[in-house]
């Protein structure tokens, strides 16, 4: 799996209990942290210049997370999708920072804390200086989205999935034949048609990959069925 730029160290492993992976960007630092039982991967992205920060995922272990954040400025928290283990420590995230909470529309009730933004696809959502859209990828829940971040300068392409794209296939669809066809036809359309193959994927569990990885496996996960 390619780097995105030359002189980056990230590789996006990393365990419960165990410290952050940090990737420095231009103008904008990605910091990456797994927590609970479900090793669920919380996102936290610090604009340079202004300190300014946005969470993905409040998932879990706010006292791990609140350490993430540490000075920075946390502006925003974007929940990827509704699901429980992805949402366990918002409450608390919110009231020690002042955050504000975004969600799709369509997931916003499943979250334990009243939405201040709901967004749909082709919303942006800033930190600082720094500007990612928002992609609809519906299946997983109804309201699944991904963030699409294209750094300045030589920093590539970054896209925050939640537990719509992993390495080896979409999201789980409980067997959903309409589910399943909705997200894979919105992941292939919606990001690996209009991103390159450079575009790295940080997911909501588990490693890191490139969409560039993942292209040549499509036509399996469609005939597969998940």
């Amino acid at each position: 799996m390619s780097q995105t730029y030359t002189g980056d160290t990230y590789t996006g492993d990393v365990a419960v209990g165990g410290p952050p992976d940090v990737r420095e960007l231009p103008g904008l630092t990605i910091s990456k942290v797994a927590v609970s039982d479900m090793a669920n991967n919380a996102y936290l992205l610090r604009d340079t210049a202004t300190g300014q920060a946005l969470l993905v995922d409040a998932a879990a272990e706010p006292e791990t997370l609140r350490g993430l954040i540490g000075d920075a400025d946390l502006r925003t928290v974007v929940t990827t999708h509704g699901h429980w283990d992805h949402h366990r420590a918002l409450p608390d995230v919110l009231r020690a920072t002042g955050a504000q909470a975004v969600a799709h529309a369509a997931d916003a009730d499943d979250l334990p804390v009243d939405v201040d933004r709901t967004v749909e696809h082709g919303d942006t959502v800033t930190v600082g200086a720094h500007t990612l859209e928002v992609v609809h990828l519906r299946g997983h829940t109804p309201g699944s989205i991904a963030l699409v971040y294209r750094a300045q300068g030589d920093g590539g392409v970054h896209v925050f999935t939640g537990d719509s794209l992993f390495p080896g296939g979409v999201g789980n669809t409980q067997q959903d034949p309409e589910r399943f066809a909705s997200l894979i036809d919105d992941v292939e359309q919606r990001l690996f048609d209009v991103l390159p193959d450079e575009a790295w994927v940080y997911p909501g569990h588990g490693k890191d990959t490139t969409l560039g990885t993942e292209r040549p496996h499509l036509a399996e996960w469609r005939s597969r069925g998940w």
